[in-house]
């Protein structure tokens, strides 16, 4: 099974103070860099979804594509550049995977665990979850639904859950200790956290 990814960094970061969240620094590197690290070797290629001037993320080498529907419709917006990218890119990939870009301890094996619930209970697609909470931007797409996905942007829909409830989702329950895998730096504090905790696994 071939697989893409889409690290989702089309928001407005507004809780961060606006800017590119994932471009603060964690560790000496920026949070881009530790996502890049874990889903690279996830997925058979990878592609960046940012929007307004894209040259700032020039040197992580990856393509990038901006949201096909105008006015920051959220992350399923990103979710349909990937698929986008994919179709006209990987025209043997049969999922997506989604990567949020402030989620820095996300697991390693994330998608080979996404892909095997997804086979073994004949379901379209899967997020994961972790301490009863769903995580749907850290997801797998089939490229056979974008036009689908496609339409119900175009008719406003934003919620993920709105358009995931139209299909066989199935949620994948990820361990949270030593520390939860998708903890995300959305606040300064968080990111002070995610320092402690970078710091700790070292």
């Amino acid at each position: 099974m071939k697989i893409g990814g889409v690290l989702l960094a089309g928001g407005l970061s507004q809780r961060m103070g606006g800017g590119d969240k994932c471009l603060r620094l964690l560790g000496g590197r920026t949070i881009l860099s530790h996502i890049v690290e874990r889903a690279q070797p996830q997925v058979d290629a990878l592609v960046l979804n940012a929007n307004g001037d894209l040259s700032r993320f020039a040197s992580y080498g990856l393509p990038i594509v901006s949201d096909p529907i105008e006015g920051f419709a959220g992350p399923l917006a990103g979710v349909l550049a990937g698929l986008d990218w994919a179709a006209a890119n990987m025209p043997d990939a049969d999922l997506i995977a989604s990567f949020a870009t402030d989620a820095p301890f996300f697991p390693r094996d994330l998608v080979r665990q996404l892909g095997s619930a997804l086979e073994q209970g004949g379901f379209e697609m899967a997020c994961a979850m972790s301490n009863g909470q769903a995580h749907p931007v850290f997801g797998l797409w089939p490229v056979t639904l974008r036009e689908d996905l496609r339409a119900a942007l175009e008719g406003g829909l934003r919620r993920v859950d709105r358009w995931t409830g139209k299909f066989k989702l199935v949620e994948v329950e990820f361990p949270t200790e030593p520390v939860d895998p998708f903890f995300n730096a959305n606040r300064p504090e968080d990111l002070i956290e995610a320092e402690r905790l970078v710091a700790a696994a070292q």
